[in-house]
């Protein structure tokens, strides 16, 4: 099974990109104070295992998934211990290589860009969970504040009440036949994840002042120090370009 991320040097795209990794493990911490203790962990879309320090203390058994062998293959160097396994797979093929209800908490970060079907990739989770299982998941926003302020001076007045994906790829890399990159509005994510059987716990708003002019200015402590007064309640308004949820699997 081949990947398009076994022929792109995944790692040195976040060379530079601190700030953006430094928000998105502050929203995985925060969430996770609100979890209570679990034996086993799923990541799906693990890639190099560059978010796997900051859950992996949190469980006996950690699952890391991936559909580029070589990206798997740089996790596999980084995480060594009996607790750890490995799974070259793509989201929908996962409940063929694990038992439904067996995982405590899946974390789901900088995939559903690329994934068309959004419901039958939330049922999957599902399915894998235990009743009570918890979903960290991450999504493109697609109605974020720089988008709004974009689509306005372009005459869209519509923009906010339009729901529909946008894939944000050139029509030059759709005829390439290049992955996927959609984003979504936080509405449908919603929808979506209440209609297969989750309550929706918690929204953050994350990577607030991805601006390069700012970036220049002020230091990184100084920037993850403002992202983390931000996420909450920048989440009520959906106005970061990334959009974290914390849901659980409601008991049947």
């Amino acid at each position: 099974m081949s990947s398009h991320y076994d022929s792109y040097d995944y790692p040195s795209y976040w060379e530079g990109r601190e700030y953006e990794h430094n928000c998105e493990v502050e929203a995985i911490r925060a969430f996770l104070n609100k979890i209570p203790e679990t034996r086993q962990i799923l990541e799906i879309g693990a890639g190099y295992g560059r978010l796997t320090p900051t859950y992996s203390f949190r469980a006996k058994k950690i699952t890391l998934s991936d559909p580029s062998s070589k990206l798997l293959s740089l996790a596999r160097r980084q995480f060594t211990g009996k607790n750890f396994k490995f799974l070259h797979s793509t989201l929908d093929n996962l409940p063929q290589k694990l038992k439904a209800g067996s995982v405590d908490l899946i974390v789901c970060v900088r995939v559903f860009h690329h994934l068309e079907d959004i419901e039958g990739s939330i049922e999957v989770m599902c399915k894998l969970l235990k009743n009570k299982g918890y979903l960290i998941l991450e999504f493109a926003n697609k109605g974020h504040f720089k988008a709004l302020i974009s689509e306005f001076l372009k005459g869209n007045i519509t923009f906010p009440i339009d729901i529909a994906p946008k894939d944000i790829r050139s029509k030059k890399s759709i005829k390439r036949a290049t992955l996927p990159f959609i984003n979504y509005h936080p509405e449908i994510i919603k929808h979506k994840l209440t209609e297969c059987d989750f309550n929706i716990l918690e929204v953050r708003s994350v990577s607030n002042i991805r601006s390069p002019m700012i970036k220049k200015i002020l230091p990184l402590d100084t920037l993850v120090a403002l992202e983390k007064i931000l996420q909450t309640p920048f989440g009520f308004i959906n106005f970061g370009p990334s959009i974290f949820l914390l849901a659980q699997k409601r008991p049947h």
